[in-house]
């Protein structure tokens, strides 16, 4: 299966999310993985409704795929990074962010995204991991219960720093929620070189019958810094083949949230990297040309079909390794 190709918004904050969207379709990106934030569709201004319809049409009107991203920094607080969380001691606090992710499902309805992505939070002080795990697990019961409505899948990524880390905690939270249809996972390579004990091939492997939305950039062992391709230690090549045997339908989205500076070029290089490093497969069309409809109506019931289609036997649960409490979040 063809790898299907997308850059992240949170890295072209600096431009307007019109111009964000025809840099990408003019490149060739097959999608956009598309941050919630004050700058790119904002979820908490007035008007929500219309300016999903309005960025929808031109989603279609480029051709481009999209996935929805809720990491924004400070979007729900000016003052807290990622604040507040799912993990918060306040349920009103939790509430908050409770009430953005479900807004976050029905605008990727809108737009017939394939994936909702969302994460843990880091641990609050003072309070115990068994704790921390209880509210995660009632605070997402509502964000599945609208996801199930909705016919998208919650991508659930392990995120170093927080929670929910790595591999292992996302299967302890499927367990926990008793392996609920709409629960799937986003997987970042570059977290399973920084942390997970399987190289990051294996690791797409392993996660393959729960993948709802990956996202790729390189990245050293033990360092959580979202590294242009080349500057890390990832080797892509089998990366890129694992994630074309998988099975996986969505987009593959460049995640380089600290290089807003030089976003356009970057997205052009991030391309190059990637067709260089795929597999090879039959001809392919390069580029798109921008009147070439998104089958947007067709979204919803295969964004359906993927949430259903599970593979016999599960990933067998990795150790975690240790020390990884001390890497920093994006």
């Amino acid at each position: 299966m063809s790898l299907r190709l997308g850059y992240g918004t949170n890295g072209l904050t600096d431009l307007r999310i019109d111009d964000a969207l025809g840099l990408l379709a003019d490149l060739g990106y097959d999608g956009v993985g598309l941050t919630l934030d004050h700058m790119h569709l904002d979820p908490v201004a007035p008007g929500l409704g219309v300016r999903t319809r309005q960025l929808a049409r031109t989603l279609d009107r480029l051709g481009l795929g999209v996935t929805v991203e809720t990491g924004a920094r400070y979007v729900l607080d000016p003052r807290r990074k990622h604040g507040p969380s799912l993990l918060e001691p306040d349920p009103d606090d939790r509430a908050v962010r409770v009430r953005m992710l479900v807004r976050a499902v029905q605008v990727a309805a809108d737009l017939g995204a394939h994936a909702v992505h969302c994460f843990s939070g880091t641990l609050p002080p003072g309070t115990g991991r068994d704790a921390a795990w209880q509210r995660l697990a009632q605070a997402l019961t509502p964000v599945l219960d609208a996801a199930r409505s909705a016919g998208v899948p919650l991508a659930v990524e392990p995120e170093p720093g927080h929670l929910l880390s790595c591999l292992a905690d996302f299967h302890h939270l499927r367990r926990t929620l008793g392996d609920p249809e709409p629960l799937g996972l986003t997987l970042d390579i570059g977290h399973c070189q920084c942390l997970e004990p399987a190289p990051p091939a294996d690791c797409v492997r392993e996660a393959g019958p729960w993948l709802r939305h990956i996202q790729i950039e390189d990245m050293r062992r033990g360092v959580h810094e979202h590294l242009p391709f080349g500057e890390g230690e990832i080797d892509f090549p089998p990366v890129l083949e694992a994630i074309a045997d998988s099975g996986y339908q969505g987009l593959t989205v460049v995640e380089l949230p600290r290089h807003s500076h030089a976003g356009p070029e970057l997205a052009r290089t991030s391309l190059d990297f990637l067709r260089a490093a795929r597999p090879q497969t039959p001809a392919r069309t390069q580029a798109k040309p921008q009147t070439q409809a998104k089958p947007q109506t067709q979204a919803k019931p295969q964004t359906q079909a993927r949430t259903q289609a599970r593979t016999q036997g599960q990933p067998q649960t990795q150790a975690r390794p240790r020390g990884r409490k001390e890497i920093p979040t994006c």
